[in-house]
């Protein structure tokens, strides 16, 4: 990895989440530095870090004021600055180490320009591919149009600038190589795993349950694609339909749609059966995933949803807890037998198949059991690490080592 004592630099481009709070690519960067590379991260300032620099675990962030979009039009405003910003930092970054390896993580599709140029001082580029651009697009204001196709396009561009495309899962491979016209041994897949170091399941603690027999967790992001709005449906058909009052349902996390979700929740008479948590610390979710006895991953079958894996599901499966999801290719692949399928973008199904594991101990045994069989065999990070290393491995044209094969 290193001539002499100087290691390879690596500069990875973050917009839509400061570092170290985006936990994929913290995990990247550690793993990275592990390996014997000079990691810089350039991103947005928020959620109380507003350093412009600091080295955390000896990786060096750099930071600048971020403009988000609220709006179609937002995009024409916060993209070319974001472009603006990360390019100046990229500079100073390179005038003081040469990275030879730039990593661009999307969205947005347009962080290929900041790669063309470096390409130019024979940077290697490599795509870092979290999001499907057009789909996350359609999926959060409901058409297509002209930014649509534009989408389409800067994710064309590129894979066609891209060394190497890092994909999510196998339908962001597959995408990378038929949608992106990329060869197949260039696209390689590293999954958003949890390291099981930091995992730490704890005794249950049933006063979290609040007096109720059951408690079934959701956690995750609440925007217009996470399907929020199904599973309050879901909840009132367990509630006022099945006559259940024995299940304390527990959504953990925020987003755009938190305060109409919580007003919706109200009309639906739910304020005794649901509590919104908003984001918490790692030891209060470790409590709640500790004492769960069925997680929910209500994501609605969209173009976008169909092809992504929801981290979720891997965190619920690292507890050992039984998941219900729509029928999700992705959400399939990801879960397998350890999860109860309910008919796609269906709020009864979904409350049934919730019901069933409510009434079934053996049965989300079972399914936990398997869960967390997956993530100790296969869907942990120390796994995945090891992809992410070969990835750089032939990007640099080194070759892949012995010991990451």
């Amino acid at each position: 990895m290193a001539t002499g004592t100087q290691r390879i630099g690596v500069c990875i481009l973050l917009e839509n989440y400061p570092a170290p709070y985006d936990r994929r690519v913290w995990q990247e960067a550690r793993a990275l530095t592990e390996a014997g590379f000079a990691v810089s991260i350039i991103c947005p300032k928020g959620l109380g870090l507003n350093a412009n620099r600091e080295t955390i675990e000896g990786i060096e962030i750099l930071r600048y004021p971020p403009l988000e979009a609220a709006s179609k039009i937002g995009y024409f405003a916060e993209y070319p600055w974001a472009i603006i910003c990360q390019f100046f930092l990229a500079l100073k970054v390179y005038a003081r180490n040469r990275f030879r390896v730039l990593q661009a993580c999307n969205p947005p599709d347009v962080l290929f320009l900041i790669g063309v140029f470096f390409k130019v001082l024979g940077v290697k580029f490599i795509f870092d591919h979290h999001d499907l651009g057009p789909e996350l697009f359609e999926a959060k204001f409901g058409q297509q149009g002209l930014l649509y196709h534009l989408l389409h396009l800067c994710e064309r561009l590129t894979f066609r600038t891209a060394d190497v495309s890092i994909a999510t899962n196998e339908s962001y491979r597959e995408i990378a190589i038929q949608r992106g016209g990329m060869s197949p041994e260039r696209v390689f897949i590293v999954q958003s795993c949890l390291d099981l170091t930091k995992v730490h399941k704890k005794n249950p603690r049933p006063e979290l349950k609040e007096g109720r027999s059951h408690l079934v967790l959701y956690l995750g992001v609440m925007g217009t694609q996470d399907g929020v709005d199904l599973l309050l449906e879901s909840i009132a058909s367990i509630v006022h339909t099945k006559n259940r009052e024995d299940t304390l349902f527990v959504l953990i996390g925020e987003g755009t749609e938190a305060a109409r979700l919580k007003v919706l929740a109200s009309g639906k008479g739910l304020n005794s059966y649901v509590k919104f948590t908003g984001w918490i610390s790692d030891e209060k979710l470790e409590d709640y995933l500790s004492t769960a006895d069925v997680a929910v991953a209500p994501d609605p079958s969209t173009a976008l949803n169909d092809k992504s894996t929801m981290n979720k599901i891997l965190h619920y499966m690292a507890y050992g807890l039984p998941t219900v999801l729509y029928d999700l290719t992705e959400g399939h692949r990801t879960a397998a037998e350890a999860a109860l399928y309910a008919r796609n973008n269906s709020p009864e199904d979904f409350a049934s198949q919730i019901t069933r594991l409510l009434d079934s101990p053996s049965l989300r045994r079972e399914l936990g059991d398997c869960g967390r069989r997956r993530i100790e065999e296969s869907l942990n990070w120390n796994n995945e690490k090891k992809e992410l290393v070969r990835a750089y491995r032939v990007a640099l044209g080194e070759g892949v080592p012995a010991d990451i094969r």
